[in-house]
């Protein structure tokens, strides 16, 4: 597992729903839908009104929803936690495995769902 991160593009945004740290999240600011595309995840947590930072681009840190392993192509679960990918929008790879509620490291690589 590594917690470590290499964004290329980080972005502002301004919460309308109470962020936390590694969640994926929309472009108005607010948790990601399970299977929904993502503008990316969260750098730390913030209260509604408040500006956070977004990883967009790049190697950035997510918390995994379930057990996963490295290599795995990964979509937005419930409380934008990342989870195997099916059907949604892959939000992009792991480099690392990670188990359940733990961070692990992603590199943002998202494509259209199938």
């Amino acid at each position: 597992m590594s917690t470590q991160k290499r964004p290329v593009l980080t972005i502002t945004r301004v919460a309308t729903a109470a962020i936390t740290a590694f969640q994926a999240v929309t472009a108005a600011g607010a948790v990601a839908a399970a299977g929904a595309d993502a503008v990316g995840f969260a750098t730390h947590n913030a209260a509604i009104g408040e500006a956070f930072a977004v990883d967009a681009l790049g190697t950035t840190t997510a918390i995994a929803g379930a057990a996963l392993s490295a290599g795995a192509r990964v979509q937005v679960g419930a409380g934008g936690k990342v989870v195997a990918h099916t059907t949604g929008v892959s939000m992009g790879v792991l480099l690392f495995g990670a188990g359940a509620d733990q961070p692990v490291e992603i590199l943002i690589d998202k494509q259209p769902a199938p």
